[in-house]
């Protein structure tokens, strides 16, 4: 299993977190794989060390991996939760109050997004 926190709006358009599990099939030799997942486009990205963006939308319904640094997420609603180097997130908040995202440590931060 890979777990994957969500992070979506309701009704109200608050965000929230939620977190969900992918299922692996054993493949012999090549590992652990999930099923297929559509994807339209992938997107490579580095910040600066002062990234701290206040409360914003995703752009796009999309998968977001942490590569080198971690960040802190805080939703809507005030929960706040870091996720560090090799976090997997699936940000699906495109309307509502949207969430705030800030570098946890000071330094260069790449991360790759999946656009569903």
């Amino acid at each position: 299993m890979i777990t994957i926190t969500r992070i979506y709006s309701d009704s109200k358009g608050e965000s929230h977190f939620e977190d969900f599990e992918v299922p692996l099939k054993n493949n012999g030799d090549i590992g652990f794989l999930s099923d297929d997942e559509p994807a339209k486009s992938i997107v490579f990205r580095e910040v600066k060390p002062s990234y701290d963006y206040d409360f914003h939308n995703a752009p796009d319904r999309q998968y977001i991996v942490l590569l080198d640094g971690g960040v802190e997420i805080e939703t809507s609603l005030g929960e706040k939760r870091k996720f560090e180097t090799g976090s997997i997130l699936l940000v699906e908040d495109t309307t509502g109050k949207g969430h705030k995202t800030k570098n946890i440590e000071p330094k260069l931060r790449k991360s790759i997004f999946i656009k569903l």
